[in-house]
């Protein structure tokens, strides 16, 4: 039945990550939104949560960030940082941070170094176009470095809740 004429409306290929469960974490330097750089290394000994997220403001995203702010009292009781990551440029994160009161760090990846790192830049399809982007996936790398949970296909509005249930 080729030709149906039926077309894709695919929002994004499934992501294909390389790094597993167990993995030692890739160690980043990134500049964040509060002007520092942001150095895994210096986190050792705590929850991290690494967040990666498509662009600032947009609906999914804003959806995301906002959760992962509601609930951000509740990952600091159980001693874990949140940190959120696109390939936005540290301005657009101040902009995305002010509006919407995010009380931890963006980090700022334009040179794709991190997205890179943690397999989570390639092809995305919307619409029938295809396009290079970020993947909304979300790791926990544990007090030790490593990776301790990876969250390849996450919904937005619920995703902060479900990582929180994990640590």
């Amino acid at each position: 039945m080729g030709g149906s004429g039926l077309r894709s409306v695919t929002m994004a290929k499934k992501v294909e990550l390389a790094l597993k469960v167990g993995d030692v974490a890739p160690e980043f330097a990134v500049p964040a939104t509060d002007g520092q750089v942001v150095r895994l290394s210096a986190l050792r000994g705590k929850h991290v949560i690494l967040y990666f997220y498509p662009k600032d403001d947009t609906p999914g995203c804003t959806k995301e960030a906002c959760a992962f702010r509601d609930a951000y009292a509740k990952f600091q009781k159980k001693g874990a940082v949140v940190l959120g990551a696109s390939t936005d440029p540290v301005k657009a994160h101040v902009k995305f941070t002010d509006k919407f009161s995010l009380p931890f760090p963006l980090l700022a990846d334009e040179k794709k170094e991190l997205v890179q790192a943690y397999g989570v830049w390639g092809e995305k399809v919307f619409m029938g176009r295809k396009y290079l982007g970020t993947f909304r996936v979300t790791f926990h790398i544990n007090p030790e470095g490593r990776i301790a949970h990876i969250w390849p296909e996450v919904k937005p509005e619920e995703h902060a809740a479900e990582v929180l249930a994990a640590i």
